[in-house]
C-alpha cells in the first residue's frame, strides 16, 4: 500500500506528465498541498524533497516551488542512442509479436533502441505506460490505442507528448480527436468482405460477433451491416452479438451455445471479429457435434497462425502484421528525420491497408430457398 507521501508525490508527478503543470509554473504552496491531499506538512515536504532530487521540480528562495523544464535538460545531453517506445494492447500472444518484431527489426537497423510496453487494453495501464514514456524522455512512440471506441481519459498525456515535440504514430486504430498519423486496416471493408463471401455462398442466417470497445470492432460491425444492405437482405438485430475485452472469453461462447440449443432457426454461418474468437467458437461447435463447414461456415479476421493451427483451416481476412510494424517504424523514422532536418520537409501521410480474403475450408456454398433469395 502506498504511503501518504508517495501518493502526494505520484499525484504531483502525474499532473506534470499530463501537462497540467507546465515548466516554470509555480506548484501550490505547502499549505495548499496539505489541504488538497489532506496530509501533514511533513508529508508534503518529503514528497517535494523527493521530486526536487529527481529533477521534477525546483525551488527558488523566497519565491516558492516550480516545475522543472526536463525537456531542456535532455536536449543539452549528447545521446548516442535514440530510444523508441512501442505501446501495444498485448505483446505476448496472437498477432502482436509479429507486429512488434517488424517494428523492432526496422528500428534496430536504423540505430534505435526499442522498449515495448503493454496496456492489456486497460486505460489505467495505458496511463502508466504513457507516464513512463514521458518520464524517460523517449525520442518517439508507436502506440496501439486502448479501447479505441470509448472516450479516453488519457488524452492529456498525448497532448503533452505533442507539446514536448515527441513524434508518435498510431497503429490498428487511432483517437479521432487527436488526428494523428496512423497505420490501420480498412476494417469496415474487411467486415464487409467477410460477410459478402458468406452471402455469395447462399448463407442468409449469419451471426456476427464483434468486440465493441475497440474501433476495429465497430467498423467491422458496420461492414457486416453494409454487406447485408448491398445484398438487399433484412438483418435481424439479434444476429449482431457484441462483447468487450472483459467478457470476450465468456459471452460469445455462451451466446452461441444458446443459439444452437434454442428452438429458433439455426444459423448457417458465423462472422468473427478475429481468428482468436473463431478458434474459441470452434470448441462450442465441437461440443454441439457440428461440423465445419458441413453444418456451419465460419470466417475469421487477421490470417494469424491460429487460422491454420487446427484441423479446420479458417477462411479469414489477411492482416499485414509484421509489415504493419515495419511501416509504422518507417513512418516514425521519417517524422524524426524531418524534425531534425526541416528543410525540404516531406509530407508524412497515414496509411490504410486494403483487406483481402483468404479462402480456406471453413466455408462452403449452400442452396438458397427461393423464398429467402
Amino acid at each position: 500500500m502506498d504511503t501518504k507521501y508517495s501518493y502526494v508525490k505520484s499525484e504531483i508527478k502525474s499532473k506534470i506528465l499530463q501537462g497540467n503543470i507546465l515548466p516554470h509554473q509555480k506548484i501550490g504552496s505547502e499549505t495548499d498541498l496539505m489541504k488538497e491531499y489532506s496530509v501533514s506538512r511533513h508529508t508534503v515536504r518529503k514528497a517535494i524533497g523527493d521530486l526536487v532530487v529527481e529533477g521534477w521540480i525546483y525551488k527558488k528562495q523566497g519565491a516558492g516551488t516550480f516545475c522543472a523544464d526536463r525537456s531542456a535538460a535532455v536536449q543539452q545531453q549528447e545521446r548516442r542512442t535514440k530510444n523508441i517506445a512501442v505501446i501495444t494492447t498485448y505483446f505476448s500472444d496472437y498477432i502482436f509479436p509479429a507486429i512488434i518484431r517488424g517494428a523492432q527489426s526496422y528500428l534496430s537497423e536504423n540505430g534505435y533502441q526499442v522498449t515495448v510496453f503493454s496496456t492489456n487494453n486497460d486505460h489505467e495501464q495505458e496511463r502508466r505506460c504513457l507516464e513512463d514514456v514521458l518520464a524517460q524522455q523517449f525520442d518517439g512512440l508507436i502506440v496501439e490505442p486502448t479501447k479505441s471506441s470509448q472516450p479516453n481519459p488519457n488524452i492529456n498525456y498525448y497532448l503533452n507528448i505533442e507539446r514536448l515535440g515527441i513524434p508518435y504514430v498510431m497503429i490498428h486504430a487511432y483517437y479521432e480527436e487527436l488526428e494523428p498519423i496512423h497505420i490501420v486496416m480498412d476494417d469496415e471493408e474487411g467486415g464487409r468482405q467477410q460477410t459478402a463471401h458468406l452471402i455469395e455462398q447462399g448463407h442468409r442466417h449469419i451471426l456476427g460477433f464483434f468486440k465493441n470497445d475497440d474501433i476495429q470492432g465497430k467498423l467491422r460491425t458496420k461492414g457486416f451491416i453494409k454487406a447485408h444492405r448491398e445484398a438487399g437482405l433484412t438483418l435481424s438485430p439479434q444476429n449482431i452479438i457484441n462483447y468487450t475485452t472483459e467478457t470476450m472469453r465468456e459471452v460469445p461462447r455462451q451466446v452461441l451455445r444458446n443459439r444452437l440449443s434454442g428452438n429458433g432457426e439455426r444459423p448457417t454461418a458465423i462472422v468473427c471479429y478475429n481468428d482468436q474468437l473463431a478458434v474459441g467458437l470452434l470448441d462450442v461447435l465441437r461440443e454441439k457435434e457440428l461440423s465445419v463447414p458441413e453444418d456451419i461456415s465460419i470466417v475469421g479476421f487477421d490470417n494469424s497462425f491460429l487460422s491454420i493451427a487446427s484441423e479446420v483451416k479458417l477462411t479469414t481476412i489477411v492482416h499485414p502484421q509484421e509489415e504493419m510494424g515495419i511501416q509504422a517504424a518507417n513512418t516514425l523514422h521519417q517524422i524524426i528525420k524531418n524534425k531534425e532536418s526541416p528543410i525540404g520537409e516531406a509530407k508524412i501521410r497515414s496509411i490504410t491497408y486494403k483487406p483481402t480474403l483468404k479462402v480456406r475450408n471453413s466455408t462452403r456454398s449452400i442452396e438458397v430457398s427461393p423464398a429467402v433469395k
